[in-house]
Order: structure tokens, then C-alpha cells, then sequence
């Protein structure tokens, strides 16, 4: 199983672009969250991060549906990852066809898309920071098409349900996943109130 670094690596070979890698990191962040939380047993956590990491690894250089994220898939197969991490991320991409038939792969799915929202969400906000970003904002962006379009709300709700969550649980947990990273993923940290 190749390390937490090598996966930076990868990523950094094939993904130049400052914002997916962003998108990385966060989803990196809520899959290392999700391996205690969603995962019925033991769980390696590292191993659900690198999935996070590594989703949209091929995506900036293969982003058709016809090669993203199978072109991923078989470089991955070629450093020898393990079967079971890249099923994960081709069950991240509706069209494959692959099950999302594990923990890890529902929680990628899950969690894939509303990181991005999230960061949507936050910088909006004045402070740009997902400190006071409460759930109840998250949803009203939700319904307000215009907001972040290119974000799938269907895989949003979608994951849910796989996951067998409450959305609005899903929502807030995933939000406190990514606070701990918000300046590695271009959001200002929070200031502790009182200083």
C-alpha cells in the first residue's frame, strides 16, 4: 500500500490546478473523519484519506466521462493500489457502473460533492470561514440553483440516503471535518472569540 506522501505525490503529478487539489485535501479531511464514524469495522484511517485524496487525481488531465476516472483507475492498478481503494473511486463516478457496495465507497460519495459546497458556502460568507456556518444556511443554498450549479444536489442527497443518514447530521459533520483544515483548503481560520 503505497504512503500518505506518495499519494501527494501522484496528485501533485497529475493535478496542477491549486483548487482541485483544495477539493482533495477537504474530501482527504472528511474521508479521514468518515473511517471512524461510517465504517462498521476497524477502520484504516489513512487508507479512507487517500481514497479522499486521490478521487479527482486524473481528473485535471482526463476529465471526460469516457476516461475520468477509469484512466485514474488504471494508473492507480499500475502503482499498486489496492483493489478495494480503487473500486471506491470508480464508484465515485455515477456512470461507471461500479457499486458502492462498502463504507468507504458510500462515504466518498457522500462526502465528495458537499465538500465542494461547502467551501462554496463558506466563501461567501463575510469571514470566509466555515466557523459560523450553520446547517440550516447549507440547506437554504441548497434549494437556490443559481448557488454553486455545478455542484450535483442529487449526488448530495444520494449519498445520504446510501449512508443511511439524517442530511441535516450528515451536513453538520462534515463541516466540523473540515474546519481543522480550512487554510489548507483557501478558507480564512477562524479567530477564537475573545482575542
Amino acid at each position: 500500500m503505497p504512503t500518505r506522501a506518495e499519494a501527494w505525490e501522484l496528485l501533485c503529478e497529475y493535478t496542477k490546478g491549486d483548487s482541485l487539489r483544495k477539493h482533495a485535501l477537504a474530501v482527504e479531511a472528511a474521508m479521514r473523519a468518515s473511517a471512524t464514524r461510517y465504517n462498521d469495522g476497524p477502520a484504516d484511517v489513512d487508507e479512507w484519506g487517500i481514497v479522499g485524496l486521490l478521487h479527482d487525481f486524473d481528473y485535471e488531465m482526463f476529465p471526460s466521462a469516457d476516461q475520468h476516472p477509469f484512466t485514474g483507475s488504471n494508473i492507480l492498478c499500475g502503482r499498486g493500489y489496492p483493489e478495494r481503494i480503487i473500486r471506491a473511486i470508480l464508484g465515485h463516478a455515477t456512470y461507471t457502473g461500479v457499486p458502492r457496495d462498502t463504507d468507504m465507497a458510500r462515504a466518498l460519495f457522500a462526502t465528495d460533492e458537499l465538500c465542494g459546497f461547502l467551501v462554496a458556502c463558506a466563501l461567501v460568507r463575510p469571514r470566509r470561514s466555515l466557523d459560523d456556518l450553520e446547517v440550516s444556511s447549507v440547506k437554504k443554498k441548497l434549494k437556490d440553483k443559481a448557488f454553486a450549479r455545478s455542484v450535483n444536489r442529487d449526488d448530495i442527497r444520494q449519498g445520504v440516503e446510501e449512508l443511511g443518514v439524517n442530511l441535516d447530521e450528515h451536513v453538520r459533520f462534515v463541516i466540523d471535518a473540515l474546519r481543522p483544515v480550512q487554510c489548507e483548503i483557501g478558507l480564512s481560520q477562524g479567530v477564537a472569540l475573545g482575542s
